[in-house]
């Protein structure tokens, strides 16, 4: 059934929506996967940075904006997202230019971060400028990586065409696990509570 899927079609024609979808979201296993797919040719590396540089800055003002109006509703009901919150809190008290640039690296604070940020009355424009910054330089780096990546790869199994569907799988399967494994952590950490 799979041996007809033309991997390499899909991926060529809905990879940068893809791309740019995901880093809506959280992003970083699509800019690895992304990198890779630029390394085998499959998608130009210029276009994977810009769709994902694109993609990080507008999810980040869609969130900041949502901290800015709503932060003060919504914020409080996020209960699995309190420390984090919290954690997001001391940052901007403490380096609040600099929080608005790192927030992005922080496990656990991509997608509570801008809205906290937003909710802590940080200038529009500043946060902006920071997360136009921001978000190209993340998007750079984690590209490079994949694109590292499936160079490292090619190097050990030599031409990856035949692996392709495979190590998609793969990554699907690890994402998949890891999502568990996340879920598991919290709801054993509400039972504790």
């Amino acid at each position: 059934m799979l041996e007809h899927l033309d991997l390499n079609a899909l991926i060529a024609t809905y990879g940068y929506w893809v791309i740019f979808v995901g880093c809506l979201l959280e992003g970083e296993t699509v800019l690895i996967l992304g990198g890779m797919a630029a390394h085998q040719g499959n998608l130009e590396w210029p276009q994977v940075i810009s769709v994902a540089t694109l993609g990080g800055i507008l999810g980040d003002q869609l969130l900041f904006w949502t901290g800015r109006y709503s932060g003060a509703r919504v914020l409080p009901r996020l209960k699995r997202h309190q420390a984090a919150i919290e954690r997001v809190k001391g940052l901007i008290e403490r380096y609040p230019l600099t929080s608005v640039f790192a927030v992005r690296f922080l496990y656990g604070m991509r997608l509570v971060g801008p809205m906290v940020i937003g909710a802590s009355g940080l200038a529009p424009w500043r946060f902006a400028l920071l997360n136009v910054l921001g978000a190209a330089v993340w998007a750079m780096l984690f590209v490079g990586a994949g694109y590292w990546a499936g160079e490292a790869l090619q190097h050990f199994f030599g031409d990856l065409k035949p692996y392709r569907l495979p190590i998609f799988l793969g990554v699907v399967a690890l994402l998949g696990l890891a999502a568990l494994v996340r879920h598991l952590r919290n709801r054993r950490k509400t039972k504790t509570s």
